[in-house]
């Protein structure tokens, strides 16, 4: 019977995961994830791994979120500093790390867009985007942050299998098979991807599968202990370029999936 082996959060967008034994899980998804992002001093872009040359470093921050205290706490870590979000200490010494003014927010502001920059290789643009030239950057929505919520791209969980996993570290010769390489929520031991529809209860949490996750240049990035690997992008565009929610294709590993019943989620849950 599948289950859940592992379960990620990410209080800051584009830092690194929380692995979690256990998590609250609300309509909005897991309880404290990416609440927080970085802002740019200069265009007020979110920062996000989507574009390497500005934000890629954001992947080696540390991030850890206190969220048993009636005012959660965030705490940074960055080349060897521990620092609370919301201090100008956190902003001096990540705008440091990042070599650009930053500014930490936890409000999703009207209009949130990031920097991205296309992956190379034709294949992992999605159709929609194919007035884009590969290697491009763009300026695009943050679609799935809206005022009042949380800074996600789409969709409110994202998960991979185990099973996925496999079959694409076969295509690769070993390398990419990693979970951390596609900063999911959750990890699930079953054979395959759920299909859009398919809804899975873990105990008392009901998820109903939204959409194949559209992939970016980030699981080729090194980070979350894992090398740089543009491999595992090259496996992408040849082999999961898939329909997407009738905006065209894209290459897609993983799914979205909405929180249609929320309660608490362990590790080691059936999912049924």
């Amino acid at each position: 019977m599948p289950k859940v082996v592992a379960l990620r959060r990410y209080p800051l967008k584009s830092a690194r995961a929380e692995i979690l034994p256990e998590v609250d899980v609300e309509p909005a998804g897991l309880r404290g994830d990416r609440v927080w992002a970085c802002v740019d001093g200069q265009d007020a872009t979110i920062g996000s791994a989507k574009h390497p040359r500005r934000w890629g470093r954001l992947l080696d921050v540390g991030a850890t979120l206190r969220d048993g205290d009636p005012e959660p706490t965030l705490t940074l870590r960055v080349d060897g500093h521990e620092v609370r979000a919301g201090t100008a200490e956190a902003e001096t010494v990540l705008g440091h790390h990042l070599g650009r003014p930053v500014r930490l927010i936890r409000e999703v502001p009207s209009d949130p867009r990031l920097h991205r920059t296309l992956p190379q290789d034709a294949g992992l643009v999605p159709q929609w985007m194919d007035d884009v030239p590969p290697g491009q950057d763009t300026v695009t929505a943050l679609a799935g942050a809206q005022p009042g919520g949380r800074f996600v791209d789409f969709g409110a969980v994202h998960l991979v299998t185990t099973g996925a996993l496999s079959t694409l570290g076969a295509r690769t010769g070993g390398a990419g098979a990693v979970a951390a390489r596609f900063r999911p929520n959750l990890v699930l031991d079953a054979p395959g991807d759920p299909e859009p529809g398919q809804e899975l209860r873990l105990g008392d949490v009901l998820l109903r599968v939204v959409v194949p996750t559209p992939r970016c240049v980030v699981p080729g990035l090194a980070q979350a202990d894992v090398p740089a690997d543009r491999g595992v992008l090259s496996a992408l565009a040849r082999h999961y370029r898939v329909p997407v929610a009738g905006l065209g294709q894209a290459a897609c590993f993983g799914v979205y999936a909405e929180v249609v019943e929320p309660g608490r989620l362990r590790t080691g849950q059936h999912v049924h």
